[in-house]
């Protein structure tokens, strides 16, 4: 019979795209969701043979049953502390008392373990719950990928298409990993169906320079782009403290200053990655930042 493989956070874009890749490798998938949950991703994902149970986070024993017969739990979860801390240690919680031998946390992001405590809020959360995590009698894999590509054409302000500019601070030089949502997905897929992953996962779909997202974006668009540099590190800093400020929105998950944070990070070079762990599932296919420019233009 196929591996069973549970995931929280199904109806976001990340979650969505974990449970089809999942029923592509022809994994039976059982997403938990809120009750009451109407989104359409919950009957898009029905339709395509995943298992629905509604099932409120805080209710331990209903979680436990959830979690039953599971190969892996993958959660796909969005949040703050309220989601990333608890709510993931109550899932944590329940894969360990159904006896569920993996688990795979909501990280997806940068090194964060190289970062120091302090330099970015959301980050600084996964560590706390993985620091959980690795007391916890269970297998645990976190899945790194750097930066969403696809923020590249939107969130994250670095492709400027109107003034056809590269925004960056610090070195041009400074090389950045990026891997697109479709990818992370199919390979969280891959990794949740494998029982032999390590601790860590690292990806990369491409790890480009801004001189290399220049470039991209040249070839993308057909028209010359240029590097404009905002200043150095310090500036970004600064630029954070005083949004931070005027803008501390604290309960919100992606407030400006929080992107800003995420730059700051990557422009230092701490979170950059050494070896990648692209090979490890040679069917995948890794998208490229000219793709991505381009689809967008």
């Amino acid at each position: 019979m196929p591996a069973l493989i549970v995931l929280a956070g199904a109806t976001g874009d990340l979650g969505h795209r974990i449970a089809l890749a999942l029923r592509a490798r022809g994994a039976r998938v059982r997403a938990l969701v809120r009750p009451g949950n109407t989104k359409p991703e919950v009957a898009a994902l029905r339709a395509r043979g995943v298992e629905i149970v509604e099932v409120d986070l805080k209710d331990a024993a209903a979680l436990v049953r959830a979690c039953a017969g599971a190969a892996c739990v993958v959660s796909a979860l969005s949040g703050l502390r309220e989601v990333i801390v608890y709510a993931q240690t109550q899932l944590l919680d329940a894969a360990v008392s159904a006896g569920v031998p993996r688990f795979i946390p909501s990280d997806f992001s940068i090194d964060y373990t190289k970062l120091p405590a302090g330099s970015n809020r959301n980050l600084d959360l996964r560590r706390e719950f993985n620091r959980r995590l690795d007391q916890a009698p269970i297998q645990a894999t976190s899945v790194l990928n750097g930066m969403f590509m696809d923020l590249l054409t939107g969130q994250a302000p670095m492709v400027l298409f109107k003034l056809r500019r590269i925004l960056y601070w610090g070195s041009a030089d400074q090389p950045l990993d990026f891997t697109t949502i479709a990818d992370t997905a199919a390979f969280t897929a891959a990794a949740a169906l494998d029982p032999t992953t390590p601790r860590y996962l690292r990806v990369a779909g491409e790890v480009a320079t801004v001189r290399g997202l220049q470039a991209a974006a040249t070839a993308a668009t057909g028209q010359r782009f240029g590097c404009l540099r905002a200043g150095g590190l310090w500036v970004l800093k600064l630029m954070i403290r005083i949004t931070r400020r005027l803008v501390p929105a604290p309960n919100e998950v992606f407030p400006p200053w929080q992107g800003m944070q995420y730059l700051h990070n990557m422009f230092t070079g701490l979170p950059k990655f050494g070896a990648l762990d692209n090979d490890r599932y040679p069917d995948l296919q890794w998208t490229k930042v000219r793709e991505v420019l381009a689809a967008r233009h």
